[in-house]
């Protein structure tokens, strides 16, 4: 199949010391329908101010030139970082020449005896190039996209932090507060009454309120982890301890590190990452056993949350609905890491959280 003729006219900067064989090159172009605009130049130097000068759609050189070769004005194009095909068009060029000479960056070649055949190769030379910058342009604009991707998702974050601090702090100052007066009042009415059946109402009145008391607290705790002030090994133990006690699966937290004074980011992205491990546990895993294991080896943070459940099926996993592993993922990029998720039937599932340590600048012993 014949490439389609360009519409658009094409400019051609020409690298060669004959005038006939340049005449030639420009008759099997006209010949051939293409529309083209040409200029000659037959020195290094005249070649680099062209280039310099005006932008063109090709480059068509002879390999054998006075004092260089086609090679070099590849190089000095290429130092230039000037994006434009490159095609020798010469009679003297070998065949092991012109395969270095592709390998070396350089779009095609062409014998000077097969001008017939220039046209076809000119056009499949631009039609690769444009390919090619297309895809370039496609994978710039999709890492321009995930990077936007990664700010929405560290700021969605950081918006939903202060949310859950201000709910915190309103539970602690209104709930609480009121929760704490009702307190009182109940203490207050029982000390003054014998009366056994008020007494027994108000033991039961009392029990809920202090139910109600350690949920909030629960609550405010979960929303605004204030135990990382004291590192995340407490955050974690805290966490695990709570999860062993309301679901009665063995849960077993091990620690191979030093301290685990990390920026607060890092600390908060491990506990949510945990404290959303365990949520889907508790739904989903039917297992007797979870494993907590936490590293700072080595410069790098690793956490892991393990269970010998039942595993999650790859569909699971791709639903659009699963937002809170997808929420994990992008949380940890924030803060320059990553997350693996291992699963099966037979072993269960593996949440492993890695931060490189040395890209959060905070890094140090005395951030606790």
């Amino acid at each position: 199949m014949e490439p389609r003729p360009l519409v658009n006219t094409i400019k051609v900067l020409h690298l060669e010391d004959s005038i006939l064989d340049h005449q030639m090159t420009c008759r099997a172009l006209e010949k051939a329908g293409v529309q083209f605009t040409a200029i000659r130049v037959e020195t290094l130097d005249a070649f680099g101010a062209e280039l310099r000068n005006c932008a063109f759609d090709i480059v068509l050189a002879d390999y054998r030139l006075p004092g260089f070769t086609a090679l070099d004005a590849w190089n000095q194009m290429a130092h230039r970082q000037a994006e434009c095909p490159f095609v020798i068009l010469s009679g003297t060029i070998g065949e092991a020449a012109a395969v270095a000479a592709i390998h070396q960056g350089i779009s095609d070649y062409l014998h000077k005896d097969e001008l017939p055949k220039l046209a076809r190769v000119v056009w499949r030379t631009l039609d690769v190039h444009r390919t090619r910058q297309a895809k370039r342009q496609a994978h710039k604009d999709l890492e321009q996209s995930e990077q936007r991707l990664a700010e929405f998702a560290a700021h969605l974050q950081s918006t939903i932090e202060s949310e859950r601090a201000s709910i915190a702090r309103e539970i602690h100052d209104d709930i609480g507060g009121s929760l704490a007066a009702v307190k009182l009042d109940i203490g207050w009415i029982s000390r003054r009454t014998d009366d056994a059946d008020i007494q027994s109402h108000l033991k039961s009145a009392n029990d809920m309120l202090q139910h109600a008391i350690g949920a909030s607290q629960r609550i405010m705790m979960s929303l605004q982890p204030e135990i990382l002030d004291q590192g995340l090994l407490a955050a974690l133990q805290w966490l695990a301890h709570g999860f062993e006690r309301r679901t009665n699966i063995e849960t077993r937290l091990t620690n191979s590190s030093s301290l685990l004074l990390l920026p607060k980011p890092v600390k908060l992205t491990a506990f949510r990452t945990t404290q959303e491990a365990l949520t889907n546990i508790s739904k989903y895993a039917q297992c007797s056993v979870v494993r907590i294991d936490v590293s700072d080896a080595g410069g790098v943070l690793t956490l892991e949350i393990a269970d010998n459940g039942v595993g999650i099926t790859e569909g699971a996993m791709d639903k659009p609905q699963s937002m809170g592993l997808r929420g994990l993922r992008e949380r940890a990029k924030t803060v320059g890491g990553w997350l693996d998720i291992s699963t099966s039937a037979a072993r269960g599932t593996a949440i492993t959280l890695t931060v490189p340590l040395d890209a959060n600048q905070g890094y140090s012993k005395e951030d606790t």
